[in-house]
This record gives C-alpha cells, structure tokens and sequence, in this order.
C-alpha cells in the first residue's frame, strides 16, 4: 500500500502493512499514517474477493494482534480515523474527495483487522486489543476508544450525506459494524454478556439509536447503486480513486461495468436486523435499535429538507416492558411499503416484513389498509409456490406474514375483490382470470401437498390451514379449480388416512417369530413402530378436523356466494361418507350431509339431463333458499399468530445466516458456531 495501486498478490510483502504489524511502535501524528494511508486499491466486491484479501493478509493480522498488546498501534490507527472523520464532517467541501479516501482507507484496514479478531480472539481479548494504548502517547487521554469508534461511525452514518464519492464510506461504516457484532457468530454465548454488544446497547453510541435505525431503513428504501455517473474522461485511475474502487469500472471494450445490487441497501437492512434481533431476552440490557424500529410511525410525506440530511426522532408512549420512553422516527411509509413488495424475494426482506408485520402496530395497520395489497401478497405466494428453492425459514416467513395478514377480516374481503389475469408463474393450470383470495387458496394448498410429501412439518401444516380457516367465513365465488382442489385436498387426506388405518392393523397383527433370540428386540421394534403410526395418525385427523371446519365454515357464511365449492362437493359426495361414523368427524360430517342432502334432493326434482351450467343455476338458486337455521353451529375459526418462547433461539441463527450468505462479505466458515452451514443453505431447522 501507501501512494500506488495495490493489488491482492502484494499485499503480503507490503512494507507499509509489515510495518504497521511489527513491534514499532506508532503515534497517531507519525508521518507514517499519510504514507500508508495513501493507496489505491480495488476493494473487494464479493465474499470470494474477500477470502483472498484475508488468505493475503492472515500473517499480517496474526503479528499485529499479537504485537499490539505492546505497541497499541490499533488505537493509533483508530485515532488516525477518528481524526480523518471529524475533518471529513467539518469540510464545507465534500467534493474534495482526499478527506473521504484517506477515511476510508483508514477505515478498510480496521475492518480487516477487527475481522481477523472477532474470529480469532475471545471477547476478552478482543476487548484488550481495544484498550492498549501507545507507549510513546504520555499525555494521550484515557478514553474508551470503542465507544469513539462506535460513536464515529454513527456519526458518519447519520451526518454525512450519501453521494458518489461517500457511497463507499457509508458501506464500509455499515461492513465494519456488521463484522465487529459477527463476534456473536463465532462466540455463541448470550449477547448480552458480550462486551462490544453492551457497547453497542448501553455505550454513548446508542444515544442515537433512533436516528441510526431511521438512517439505516432510508438507505434499504432508496436501493441506490454504488455511483455510475463519475466515469469521466480522465480515465480508470482517477476514477478508482474517487469511487474507493466500487463503482462502475472501464472495461477492455470501453463499456462501463455497472454493479446491478444496492450494496448500501442490502447491508443497512442486513445491519438493521442484527441490531434489532440481539438483546431482545436478557434481563436488564435494554435494546433502543429494536424498539425504534418497532414504533417508527409514517412521515406521510411531510418531512422534505434540503442539503444535509435533518434528522428527527420524537418520544412516543413508555415501552410496557421496560417503562421507559421509546425513541423512534418517521418515515414515507408508501416508498417503505413499495421497496418491501419489489424486494421479498430476498430472504432478508421477508424476514423484515414480519418483524414489523408482527410488532410494528403502524406498519400492520398501513399494509392492512393497502388498495394494492396484491403487491404484497402475490410475492409471498410466489415464495410459498417456489418452496422447493427456498429454506424452510423463508418459507416460514412468508407463510407467517399471510396468517397475520388473515387476522383482519377486511383483508379476507378484499382479496376477494382483486382480480388477477394470466398469473404466468403458476404452472398447476391455466386459470385465465382469479381473483387474488382464490390464488392464496390454492398456493397454500400446494403447501400442504408439497408438506405432506417432503417436509412433514407439522408446524408447517397448521399455519397454512390457520390461515385458510381464518378467511373461510369471508371466501366469495370461488374459481371453480379453487373449489376442485381443495375437495381434492380432502380427497387426499382421506385416502392417507385409510392407509394408515390398515398399516396400523397390519402392525398389531403381526405374529413374533417363535424361538428367537431377537424376540424382545423384534417386539420393541413393532411396538416403536405402531406408536410412530398411531402419532401420525393422530396428527392427520388434526388436519382432516381442520380442512372440515375450514369447509363447514364457509358453508355456513357464505353458501350462496360459493356455488362452485357445493357442486365440486357433490361431485365427489362420496368422500365424506367415509367418516359419517368417525367419532372424530361425525359432528361437523353432519353439517356438510345436510347440505348435501339438500342439494342432491333440488337436483333429483330437476330434469335427470341438466347441463354443467342448469346445474350451476339449480345450485345458484337452492344456495339462495337455504336456510342457515338447519346447520349445527360450530365457534368461529379465528386463529391468532403468537411467537414461540426464547424467539432469539430461532432468530439469532437465521440472522446471522443471511449475513453469511447475501452480504458479500466473508466469514470463515471452520470458525462458525451459532449455525450449521448445511441447514442454512438448504431446509434450516
């Protein structure tokens, strides 16, 4: 490094870094900070250009943790920083960009080194490596050099604008922070006894918090690309210098190369929710970034200034759980809200959506009160639709959004009212036009059945069927192959359960082997069998229970509204008989018989060769004549997501898996702790 361009290969023999690492010992005000600061570099862009840097520069890392503990030279380097910054955030000129590459040079070593640490060393040491102080610094004072770095990197954040020639700044400041709260990664004890997470959330940073969180959610709605405009006719070099090596770069046909991800986005959100799912259970260790985000309220526009950005954070009602009043910001909710929709086939953004769907009241009621609420969903059905690519987390996301989504009964009205032409990505069946509510149905259909025959997750059944059940009551002209497919549903669960019925027989009934030696071990394992069999059992009729009542209640609800579902039904009648005596079934059986019944008798008095669509009429008009009176009434279906206990169990793994997989950055996977690397990639558990 220092004043030419380096590259990868270099980067072990530099003499600039060598010195850094040795036993010297460095002031902040050496002259050597202006050499080695003085470099050009393209910086990596993905995780694959990170693990080389690292592979590069381990040896360099490993004898500067090691010498530091004498020299404190990583003090002086942040001291240099810190130095930069406030010239940097007092210049009136922003376009002189010396300020911005030496700051960010500065700050590209110290996230390579503290990367080197949180992965290598204990939280005490890695503490220790922060508070060692040069010898040579006699009248230096005694401050805590992490919080000023925390703080500065707020600042930043928070103070300076995002321009092209500070884009990289703002996502080197977002890298660092992600890469010093990744310590959790490598060290999988509680947060909360983690020395730079109590920094974090009890230091002098997290007085500003609130105004961190609201930057962090503008830089996820903006989705800038790192700059294109700067490409001049000075050439690649100069270019290099003002974009830090991220932007847009000359190719060898003369074209530009333009980077097609919001890297500032991505990272911010990745960093939002690493600061909002950590400290969440831990007595006495308060979380602001979690409660900012869980009360930040719509700006609706009002909010507009000119030059640097103005940022306002107000105090809303005391938190239940702590009793202290919350700090939290506004923001366009309706640019929010458009970026969520363009973005949830990303992992990262459905995880978000559900943390705001579940404890933002704000944001829940502004999605609820949406014209354009298939915007929202028919992205998460394509999540739900394409399960076979997806992990079971973002599946269950998704799944989970649509069941709070269903809580609301004008939601279950309205996408009834949405109708949708040509959904090209539903393969199943041309349906021409449905509406919004009939695609739902028979995405979460598909759910079960993809359920049934590859996950087997219980868990997984019951949030589809809750949210069936919970907008049974509003269902409204179903598509016919809606109607089809969920009588083909029970169809299917009838004939499983028939299945199991006769192996369960077949297993009691089998004769032990006479004379053997393996008798009682032959025995254990008939019997573990059975139970297995009984079990599954016993969890099919949940379903079956719950596929009845979602049918029953929209008979009772909405029976003239669903002639498709009656002929569909009696069509294919004879399902039902199989459980007229079921203890479990026979109840509510009795409901859907008299329906049957009814309709079966107005279609005997009819001509015996009525046509699919005389048939349609004669169910049309018996619908209008049925008396409701005639049914047994069963309580409404209405079910309410509640998260499990310990939700930092589930949360804090996944989270952290999203920054491995989707941040560009790389972690060295032999070190991970908090994650399996299979179970992240594929179907997590």
């Amino acid at each position: 490094m220092g004043a030419e361009s380096s590259s990868l290969s270099e980067l072990a023999s530099n003499p600039h870094l060598k010195q850094l690492a040795s036993s010297e010992c460095l002031t902040p005000n050496d002259p050597f900070w202006n050499q080695l600061l003085s470099f050009t570099f393209h910086i990596p862009r993905t995780s694959a250009d990170q693990r080389l840097l690292e592979e590069s520069t381990v040896t360099i890392c490993k004898n500067f943790a090691i010498n530091n503990c004498q020299t404190g030279n990583f003090g002086s380097l942040v001291r240099v920083f810190l130095t930069r910054a406030t010239e940097l955030k007092s210049s009136n000129e922003l376009e002189d960009n010396i300020f911005t590459w030496q700051t960010y040079n500065a700050l590209f070593i110290i996230r390579n080194i503290c990367k080197y640490f949180v992965e290598n060393l204990s939280d005490e040491m890695l503490l220790q490596q922060f508070e060692m102080t040069s010898p040579k610094a006699e009248a230096e004072p005694k401050e805590d050099i992490m919080d000023l770095l925390l703080c500065c990197l707020n600042e930043i954040l928070v103070d300076v604008p995002v321009l092209g020639y500070t884009y990289a700044l703002h996502l080197e400041c977002v890298n660092l922070l992600l890469v010093l709260l990744s310590i959790q990664m490598f060290q999988p004890s509680p947060a909360g006894q983690s020395s730079f997470f109590k920094h974090i959330m009890q230091g002098k940073c997290s007085i500003h918090a609130c105004v961190l969180m609201k930057t962090l959610i503008q830089n996820f709605v903006k989705q800038e690309m790192a700059p294109r405009e700067l490409v001049t006719a000075n050439g690649a070099g100069l270019f290099s210098v003002m974009t830090l090596g991220i932007g847009p770069r000359l190719i060898s046909s003369g074209e530009v190369e333009v980077l097609d991800v919001p890297l500032l986005a991505t990272q911010s959100l990745l960093l939002t929710l690493v600061l909002a799912n950590h400290c969440t259970s831990e007595s006495g260790l308060h979380n602001p970034y979690r409660q900012a985000l869980f009360a930040f309220t719509n700006s609706q526009g009002n909010y507009v200034h000119a030059g640097r950005p103005k940022h306002e954070c107000v105090h809303s009602a005391e938190d239940s759980d702590s009793n202290q009043a919350i700090a939290t910001f506004k923001t366009d909710y309706t640019a929010f809200y458009d970026v969520l929709c363009n973005t949830l086939k990303e992992d990262q953004t459905t995880l978000l959506l559900y943390l705001l769907m579940h404890r933002n009241s704000s944001i829940k009621a502004f999605v609820m009160s949406r014209t354009n609420v298939d915007q929202l969903v028919v992205p998460l059905l394509k999540i739900l639709y394409h399960a076979q690519e997806k992990n079971s987390h973002h599946i269950y996301m998704a799944l989970i959004i649509l069941l709070i989504l269903s809580e609301d009964d004008s939601f279950n009205r309205a996408v009834h009212e949405i109708n949708l032409k040509n959904v090209a990505w539903f393969k199943e069946r041309s349906v021409g036009e449905i509406s919004l509510g009939g695609l739902l149905i028979l995405v979460v259909i598909r759910t079960i059945q993809y359920n049934m025959t590859r996950m087997r997750d219980k868990y997984l059944h019951t949030n589809c069927l809750a949210a069936l059940a919970n907008m049974s009551a509003q269902f409204r002209d179903l598509h016919p192959y809606v109607a089809q497919r969920l009588v083909s549903l029970f169809g299917q669960l009838q004939k499983k359960h028939s299945r199991l019925v006769e192996q369960i027989k077949d297993t009691s009934s089998a004769e032990l082997p006479d004379q053997s030696a393996d008798h009682s071990d032959t025995e254990t394992d008939i019997d573990y069998a059975s139970s297995r069999l009984i079990a599954d059992l016993a969890v099919l009729e949940e379903v079956i229970r719950m596929v009845l009542e979602i049918v029953n209640s929209t008979l009772t609800y909405s029976l003239q509204h669903n002639a498709n579902l009656v002929y569909a039904m009696l069509y294919h009648k004879e399902l039902f008989g199989h459980f007229r005596t079921h203890p479990t079934f026979q109840d509510i059986i009795q409901n859907i018989d008299t329906v049957l019944s009814f309709f079966s008798a107005r279609l005997e008095q009819a001509d015996k060769n009525l046509s699919v669509p005389e048939v349609a009429e004669v169910i049309k008009q018996g619908a209008l004549q049925f008396r409701k009176d005639r049914l047994k009434k069963f309580p409404e279906l209405k079910f309410k997501y509640v998260e499990e206990e310990a939700p930092e169990e589930f949360f804090i793994p996944y989270v952290w898996s999203l920054v491995y997989h989707a941040s560009q950055l790389y972690f060295n996977p032999s070190r991970i702790r908090i994650f399996s690397l299979h179970s992240s990639s594929s179907a997590a558990s």
